[in-house]
């Protein structure tokens, strides 16, 4: 006669297998119906690709968030993720190679739509390229949150309501067309970093996911059905330990991007204390304070002359222990008119 326990065991055992089954057919490409999953993916990842190199280019925060809906780039990675918990080799292998040809097809896109733009557009110029090529560890932490919420999702079919806020917050198509806008704008160094952000996201949607699938018990049921238990235990510890070196490998760049951009925002802050200082008994208004190439910084400022002590400013700059000659103050003349004639400063 079966036990009560072994009877929990059997339902709880059934149940994971059939959430297994909605899982695999939620995220792999599989089954008889594989060649219109296909088309479907293609078909929607180019268009996001379009939409969102559109989005970039004319600096519009609500075409980026639709492309980023319609991306389908989030099913081959959680497929990734799966696989690799299920030990589905087939469909790992699957997954990778659909996840890599993807994220070049939207390189692509942004490099061959770039082309038609008349202007560069790089991180000076635009703000939605800026917001993705200097990623942080910020940037990591988020991701790993909504990786874990994207994963619950996938399980729990009673919330997937949120897969579309998932879709959202987790930023894969347009950083992709961003290196491909930057590449052919001849900004390798904002191409990496535009990289180094979708790498972040991937990393953390295959850790978060790998360890919510260990905390709802599915990373278990290789172990179970397993004949060898000693072997599978150590499958699944490899398993973490290599969701765990992604992260470590990806925090190592952010972290180096936090600093520095600690550090550039720090010594921008300066610099334009000590420009205001000086600037504040004249007719002169800082118009902005711009981190270039090869650690300069360009400093606009407007209003009519005469000038302030441009060489005491970079004196008391230098007595701060700020490299000068890293600094560019360009001061702009400028006026306006009315109907009549009359002049006034900037």
């Amino acid at each position: 006669m079966t036990s009560w326990a072994e009877q929990v065991r059997e339902t709880r055992w059934s149940g994971r297998l059939n959430t297994v089954q909605y899982m695999r057919e939620a995220v792999f490409f599989d089954g008889d119906r594989v060649r219109a999953q296909h088309t479907r993916f293609w078909l929607l990842l180019l268009l996001a690709s379009a939409i969102a190199t559109a989005g970039v280019v004319a600096d519009s925060t609500a075409t980026v968030i639709g492309a980023m809906i319609v991306a389908p780039l989030m099913r081959p990675i959680q497929g990734t993720m799966l696989a690799t918990v299920l030990g589905d080799h087939r469909n790992l292998l699957r997954s990778v190679a659909l996840m890599l040809a993807g994220a070049a097809a939207a390189v692509a896109v942004g490099f061959v739509l770039g082309l038609l733009v008349v202007q560069p557009v790089v991180a000076e110029t635009n703000a939605q390229v800026a917001g993705r090529v200097s990623p942080g560890l910020v940037d990591l932490f988020a991701a790993l949150a909504v990786g874990a919420v994207g994963s619950v999702a996938l399980i729990r079919s009673d919330i997937s309501d949120t897969l579309p806020g998932v879709a959202i917050a987790i930023s894969l198509v347009p950083p992709l067309v961003v290196v491909g806008l930057t590449l052919e704008s001849g900004e390798p160094a904002q191409a990496l970093g535009a990289l180094l952000l979708f790498l972040t996201n991937v990393a953390a949607i295959l850790a978060t996911g790998a360890l919510v699938m260990g905390i709802f018990g599915y990373s278990r049921l290789r172990l179970e059905a397993s004949d060898d238990k000693e072997a599978e235990r150590r499958r699944r510890a490899r398993t973490y330990m290599t969701m765990a070196a992604l992260v470590l490998v990806v925090s190592g760049p952010l972290t180096y991007s936090t600093a520095h951009a600690i550090e550039n925002n720090s010594r921008i802050g300066k610099i334009r204390t000590y420009v205001d200082q000086a600037a504040a008994d004249s007719k002169w208004t800082i118009v902005s304070v711009t981190a270039r190439e090869n650690n300069m910084v360009h400093v606009l400022i407007k209003g009519t002359p005469p000038l302030p002590d441009v060489s005491a400013v970079y004196a008391d700059m230098a007595a701060s222990g700020l490299d000068v000659d890293s600094i560019i103050l360009e001061f702009v003349p400028s006026y306006t008119f009315d109907s009549n004639g009359a002049r006034d400063s900037f």
